[in-house]
């Protein structure tokens, strides 16, 4: 294979949801071949019709990812979807997952991921952000769908520094709030399950905050909205969903904004909770 081929490559460590289609939709706009790996039972099936080569792996199997990428001859790749974190209790890992789990001593979602990614490092195998390909996807600081009311920016502004927190203690992205009360904080169970908790608990107009961790590595786990989060807020009459502008991915961003406009929900990017918008 041509240095020339091999520098058109692009890999895809894929995991649930749109975002690893719109990954690759975007890298072949731009003349990339991609190559994928796909988790069973979390990447959608469609995902072997969007790109030019696939694996399908189950979660653990770190040497299949390495040998493949190697094979294909995969200098860059990038993570793009979510794993559920529940598949942690199911994984069988392999050889190559073992000794990296051997090595670690917490099983945080930042430590697992940065030491699967230096694992790949270690074969010339770097890893980037995501976000190099899908820059025009991300949240833009303003308030998109209708104003905020006084109460929603005193909710943010008071819940903004407690979802960092909940995040530097790499917990989860989102908290969800009320009248200065926290309704629920994410973990395990994911954000759609958070804002449920929340939302059901606070009897309407809650507020949801997904912001990036202080310490978030760029290259995976990125905050990302879309239509279904939209979507999940309406099923509990939630009123707000407040992100972080630039460090957010925002999916299927039309059909996004037209739920929640139709939905009534205050849609708005913010830099910090304590932000002009919020003045």
């Amino acid at each position: 294979m041509s240095e020339a081929a091999i520098a058109e490559r692009v890999g895809l460590i894929a995991g649930s949801g749109c975002f690893p289609h719109l990954f690759a939709e975007n890298a072949r706009r731009m003349g990339l071949s991609v190559v994928a790996v796909a988790h069973q039972g979390e990447t959608a099936e469609s995902l072997s019709g969007e790109v030019d080569d696939i694996l399908w792996i189950r979660v653990g199997q770190i040497g299949k990812v390495i040998a493949f990428f190697k094979k294909m001859g995969i200098k860059n790749t990038v993570m793009a979807g979510g794993i559920r974190k529940t598949r942690i209790f199911e994984m069988r890992p392999d050889a190559r997952a073992l000794a990296i789990l051997a090595r670690i001593k917490e099983k945080k979602d930042d430590v697992l991921l940065r030491a699967f990614a230096d694992e790949l490092e270690r074969e010339n195998i770097h890893v980037e952000e995501a976000t190099r390909y899908l820059g025009s996807f991300l949240a833009e600081e303003g308030e998109w769908t209708r104003p905020l009311k006084k109460a929603e920016k005193e909710d943010i502004r008071w819940g903004w520094p407690l979802a960092k927190q909940v995040g530097a203690l790499d917990i989860g992205q989102c908290v969800v709030v009320r009248k200065g009360v926290i309704l629920a904080v994410e973990a395990i169970e994911g954000t759609d399950a958070a804002i449920r908790r929340g939302g059901l608990l606070g009897q309407e107009e809650a507020v949801v905050i997904k912001i990036c961790k202080p310490q978030q590595d760029l290259r995976f786990d990125l905050p990302t909205v879309g239509p279904q989060t939209i979507r999940t807020m309406k099923e509990v009459k939630a009123s707000v969903l407040a992100v972080e502008a630039g460090r957010t991915l925002v999916l299927e961003r039309a059909l996004f904004l037209k739920e929640a406009k139709a939905a009534g929900i205050a849609v708005v990017g913010c830099k910090d909770g304590a932000g002009i918008l919020l003045v």
